[in-house]
């Protein structure tokens, strides 16, 4: 019986064979087993082997779960090989069934292999036995291959099916996420804190915003919102949000973070490397119910060869590497295996939503890093993130700082399809200064701003995809007429959809949504000022 074998799955068979090959051999003859385990050993096959000879005692032998071969006589006096063969396919379908016997005509050999017999061997032509083991064990390998692809397909058109509902509902989703955000930013900013109401305004907030980073962890995960790279220290991404994630984090938990010195430069999202920070503080916090120490780390790291020979698609050369370690639980073998699997979670129902470390390992690998995990139970657990190192100069960075929201007297023209989006971002502007006039699409704004007599409108804030006419085409229009005019556009669609409207091209002004008053604000503050 010949079976061809990639000579990766040779490679890993015999790495496996550093432990000995669990053999249950059914055999009634200690000789012929004594025989068998000889002539394995000397052509370099390390095995364990039990032998058993009543059906009883290779029924209880299978069922331990530990049998990764079974070699078996045709003929026993209380028991045979085809009895053997059917209870094996019935109750361990993936182990391997060799018959080995004496005495076997072409038809029962036949039989045997139409029934599931792996391969047979004559006594009297032992020498075809490793081979036959060989070969075996090869397609267990490939067998198990083809089920770790098989399951990656079904997951990914699981993502991709999720990425089709998520991108479907986000631009409804994040208009209502920015009316709540939006409204309960301007309840907060007209109470003491002290308020009752101001209290309740901030709950509402809190959960507006956990909407909508669930909403954002979906459409990264499912590549339906891509990542703005730029070149930044990753020591200002940790050290600015660290007082963020001391908030997050109980009393009973110790934070340390450790800036490394003269850190290297990587090219990545800021936003979604903070996401990355905050789901593995989160997740470290998580693993310690009991309180314990958080360290945050960061520094320059070599991967050489010996290292990424270990981890498949990971190049040698020059990284930065953020670590997060916990004094936790840590986490057994099975769970470190589907770690990063979406929506796989050990948290209790309602707790988690199994996409946190799902979606970090998808950002650091669009960042053209990789992620690794080191943990023992009740020791802990750290998770490194490497980044690629790069020799380019720091690009300005787009964050503003919180205060103040920044005022002005500049007309704007607001164009918003969804009216209660409208309604809000032009209470925001007009409560800072702003003098705005509304449209509901692209052919209204344009009547509006041809039919404005007032003072000149400096910037047009517009959503991009609305009936009638969208914005850019809109935007365009204006800007032919008035070179100088500045354009913000916004929406709550998926990157995917927006793309071929050319809003996300470098150095076009654009804000997703939801925002809140203060980025709206302080967005258009910076597009005049500029």
């Amino acid at each position: 019986m010949q079976t061809s074998c990639p000579n990766g799955s040779a490679v890993k068979w015999r790495c496996q064979l550093n432990s000995p090959l669990r053999i249950l051999h059914l055999e009634d003859d200690p000789l012929d087993t004594a025989l068998v385990h000889a002539v394995l050993e000397t052509e370099g096959v390390t095995c364990s082997m039990t032998r058993v000879e009543s059906r009883a005692d290779f029924v209880a032998a299978l069922e331990r779960g530990d049998v990764e071969l079974v070699i078996s006589d045709f003929s026993l006096p209380a028991f045979d090989g085809l009895a053997a063969l059917e209870i094996t396919r019935a109750r361990r379908p993936d182990v391997p069934f060799i018959l080995v016997s004496g005495t076997l005509s072409e038809a029962l050999a036949i039989e045997s292999l139409k029934s599931g017999a792996t391969d047979y061997v004559l006594k009297s032509r032992l020498s075809r036995l490793v081979p036959a083991v060989r070969r075996a064990m090869q397609e267990v390998e490939l067998c198990a291959e083809r089920k770790r692809l098989e399951a990656q397909f079904i997951q990914a058109q699981k993502m991709e099916v999720i990425g089709q509902l998520a991108g479907g509902v986000a631009h409804d989703f994040n208009n209502v996420l920015a009316i709540i955000l939006g409204y309960s930013d301007v309840i907060m900013r007209s109470l003491t804190p002290e308020d009752p109401t101001h209290q309740h305004a901030e709950a509402i907030r809190h959960a507006a915003e956990r909407a909508t980073a669930l909403t954002r962890q979906l459409l990264v995960f499912s590549r339906k919102q891509t990542a703005q790279f730029v070149v930044l220290d990753l020591n200002e991404v940790v050290v600015g949000m660290d007082k963020m994630l001391r908030q997050l984090i109980d009393e009973s938990v110790e934070l340390t973070v450790i800036p490394g010195k003269q850190l290297g430069r990587v090219r990545a999202d800021s936003g979604y490397l903070g996401q990355v920070l905050m789901n593995l503080v989160v997740n470290g916090r998580d693993a310690m119910p009991a309180g314990g120490k958080l360290i945050v780390e960061t520094r320059n790291v070599t991967l050489d060869p010996s290292y990424t020979r270990m981890h498949a698609g990971v190049a040698p050369g020059e990284y930065v590497m953020l670590a997060v370690s916990d004094t936790g639980v840590g986490m057994s073998e099975e769970v470190k295996a589907r770690l990063f699997e979406a929506f796989f979670t050990t948290k209790p129902k309602g707790k988690g939503t199994g996409l946190g470390l799902a979606t970090c390992h998808t950002i650091v690998k669009q960042s053209g890093g990789h992620i690794g995990v080191y943990s023992e139970l009740g020791c802990g657990t750290t998770f490194k993130v490497y980044l690629p190192r790069v020799d380019q100069p720091l690009e300005a960075s787009r964050t503003v700082a919180p205060g103040a929201l920044p005022r002005g007297t500049e007309t704007v023209l607001l164009v918003e399809d969804e009216p209660a989006v409208s309604r809000l971002a032009c209470r925001v502007l007009e409560a800072q200064g702003y003098t705005v006039l509304r449209a509901a699409n692209g052919e209204d704004g344009l009547l509006v701003a041809r039919e404005h007599k007032g003072a000149p409108i400096r910037l047009v804030v517009t959503d991009v995809i609305m009936p009638q006419m969208g914005g850019k085409v809109m935007a365009d229009w204006l800007q032919s007429t008035n070179p100088g005019l500045k354009v913000l556009f916004t929406s709550g669609y998926t990157d995917d959809a927006l793309a071929h409207h050319g809003v996300l091209d470098p150095g076009v002004a654009f804000l997703p949504k939801p925002y809140t008053p203060a980025t709206l604000t302080r967005k258009v503050c910076e597009l005049l000022d500029q």
